[in-house]
C-alpha cells in the first residue's frame, strides 16, 4: 500500500491544484464579466478629468483592477479601438464616434513558481479572458 500511496499522491495533488486553478479562474471571469461592463459604461463614456482616449482607458482599467481585487493572479488590459458601424465600402456610417473597448483578464495559475532542492517548477501557461463592448464616447446611453 505506500508504494501505491507514492504513486498515487503525487497524480491527485496535481489534479486537485488543476482543478482549484479551474474553479479561481472561473470565478474571476464571472466577476470581470459583470465588472468590466459596469466600469466600461461608468468610466469609458464619459471619464472623469480629461476627456481623451488614453484617459478613459486607464480609468476603465484602474476601476476593473479596483473591482476584482486579485493584484497577485490576474491582471488586466484595457484597450480602445475606433469601432467600425459599417461595411468596408459603406460611404456613410451610423455613428463614426463608436469606441470598441475590449478588456483582457489574464489568470495566473497558482502556484506559480514551485521550488524544491534541485527542482525547479514554473507555471507553463497563463488563460486569457476577453469582453469587448462597444460604446459611443460623446452620447452617454448609447450601447452597441
Amino acid at each position: 500500500m505506500a508504494v501505491e500511496l507514492a504513486i498515487v499522491a503525487p497524480v491527485v495533488i496535481v489534479v486537485a491544484l488543476v482543478l482549484v486553478n479551474l474553479m479561481m479562474f472561473a470565478e474571476a471571469c464571472a466577476a470581470f464579466d459583470q465588472a468590466s461592463l459596469d466600469a466600461v459604461i461608468a468610466h469609458g463614456v464619459s471619464p472623469a478629468g480629461e476627456q481623451t482616449e488614453v484617459a478613459a482607458v486607464e480609468e476603465v482599467r484602474s476601476a476593473l483592477a479596483g473591482a476584482l481585487g486579485r493584484e497577485g493572479s490576474c491582471e488586466v488590459e484595457v484597450r480602445a479601438e475606433r469601432a467600425s458601424s459599417g461595411e468596408q465600402g459603406s460611404i456613410m456610417a451610423i455613428s463614426p464616434l463608436l469606441t470598441r473597448y475590449v478588456c483582457t483578464l489574464t489568470y495566473h495559475p497558482w502556484p506559480r513558481l514551485l521550488r524544491m532542492p534541485g527542482i525547479t517548477l514554473a507555471a507553463p501557461l497563463v488563460l486569457r479572458h476577453e469582453r469587448e463592448l462597444v460604446v459611443d464616447r460623446f452620447r452617454p446611453g448609447v450601447v452597441v
